[in-house]
């Protein structure tokens, strides 16, 4: 018996990294899930095919989480396909790293847009069915650099401490009604976006993380698991922090 039975869960960006981790780890604990992508296809569609079953349905979704209007046509899709969503999270991130001094106003609009507007897009056409249903979880994905920020990374910090205060205001508005808001601030964690970083950079995180080693995608679902489950039903409004310490 899985913690998430006949749960329903949206995840952004789950094709791979964290949001992949995700989809598998509350496959897992039985829930059907819905996920989007916006560019990998094959390895998206590759992924539900193989989690598919006929007592869990899980889907993948090609749609653009910075596009309002996609958000909302997402929305209604799930919705009419899966009958529900009690559980959002709001994953799908990008990095456009650059000194501000050199960052120009595409790689800042690009971060903003998708990393934050996004959440505002998504919790806002979603928390609509859970107001109905008088419950459900929404679960941010935010970062420890938009908790102390970090050099060369003013775009992402921005826009990850935007999720936080985002994330904080929702639980207040939104609390009477049965619905948490929460946030999960990973630190530096194994995939994709932070391959890409200067071994300096990875130098300097390693230093400072008292556990002394990377974090991985199942660390940050596992936490995932618990804020979506009834096992976190009186947590609202919080920020956990999946790090190894490195924010102590």
């Amino acid at each position: 018996m899985g913690l998430l039975d006949g749960k329903v869960a949206l995840i952004t960006g789950g094709s791979r990294g964290i949001g992949k981790s995700m989809v598998e780890v509350f496959v897992e604990q039985g829930a059907s899930v819905a996920f989007t992508y916006r560019s990998s296809a094959e390895e998206a569609l590759a992924i539900a095919d193989g989690l598919n079953s006929d007592s869990q349905k899980v889907k993948a979704y090609q749609s653009d989480a910075a596009s309002f209007e996609a958000a909302e046509s997402l929305t209604k899709e799930i919705l009419a396909e899966f009958g529900k969503i009690d559980v959002l999270i709001n994953n799908a991130g990008i990095t456009k790293d650059n000194l501000l001094l050199r960052m120009n106003e595409d790689q800042w609009d690009a971060v903003i847009n998708v990393n934050l507007k996004s959440v505002f897009n998504l919790s806002k056409h979603v928390m609509r069915s859970m107001l109905k249903a008088r419950s459900g979880s929404i679960i941010h994905v935010s970062s420890v650099v938009g908790v102390f920020g970090n050099a060369g990374q003013a775009n992402y910090a921005a826009s990850k401490a935007g999720v936080i205060g985002f994330s904080k205001s929702l639980a207040k508005e939104i609390g009477s009604r049965g619905i948490r808001s929460n946030v999960i601030a990973p630190g530096f964690i194994e995939t994709d976006m932070t391959h890409v970083l200067d071994e300096k950079t990875k130098e300097t995180f390693m230093a400072n993380i008292p556990l002394k080693q990377l974090g991985t995608g199942k660390d940050v679902a596992d936490t995932a698991v618990f804020l979506a489950s009834d096992m976190s039903k009186y947590v609202t409004g919080q920020v956990l922090s999946v790090c190894g310490g490195l924010n102590m």
